[in-house]
């Protein structure tokens, strides 16, 4: 899985999780050692493992930790970890003067996820929303709305244009392809059905 963090000047934020049995306190050694700051937030782009599991490792460092309301209602739902701060709608963070925002666009790949766009970077960071241009299909669906996705697809396009990277939620995020990819994979299952 695909997960990301961000140096400020205020600290580290980590978006997503890796998998459940990765060794978080490797990875938050590493990322100390390499730029000399402290992981200070968490964010979860929706409820699955590979996004959530590392949530109640890090509250016990005291990282702060996010994920939409949505979010929070189907971890709960499904006995996965809960973050300690709730967004209720898209929200622009501000971190050592470093912005990002959150934004919803729709049901896809699972009801809550979210993508992040970092707009002084033009980096679209998609989560499992958006497929690699290496993805031959749309891997795990078992809660996925399909009928939705293309217009989720659709409204993250229209509101972030010309992203200069795309960071896609596995494999390979190279390309600025990946949205329009999505859309194509996502034609191709209709066609399929």
């Amino acid at each position: 899985a695909n997960a990301m963090y961000v140096v400020t000047p205020a600290g580290v934020i980590l978006f997503d999780s890796p998998w459940d049995d990765f060794p978080y306190q490797l990875l938050l050694d590493s990322i100390e050692a390499k730029h000399h700051k402290k992981v200070v937030l968490a964010l979860s782009t929706h409820s699955h493992e590979d996004r959530t599991s590392g949530i109640d490792f890090y509250k016990q460092y005291g990282i702060k930790t996010y994920t939409t309301k949505k979010t929070d209602k189907i971890s709960k739902e499904n006995k996965r970890p809960r973050a300690e701060f709730l967004m209720t709608k898209d929200s622009v963070f501000n971190i050592g003067g470093f912005k990002f925002e959150t934004f919803y666009g729709g049901e896809g790949h699972t009801k809550d996820n979210i993508v992040v766009w970092f707009d002084q970077q033009k980096v679209l960071y998609g989560g499992c929303l958006v497929k690699s241009i290496d993805a031959t299909d749309l891997e795990y669906v078992g809660e996925a709305n399909i009928k939705q996705w293309p217009n989720t697809i659709k409204r993250v396009q229209a509101r972030f244009k010309n992203p200069k990277y795309i960071i896609t939620g596995h494999h390979d995020w190279t390309s600025t392809n990946a949205l329009s990819h999505t859309l194509d994979l996502l034609e191709e299952n209709k066609k399929t059905k």
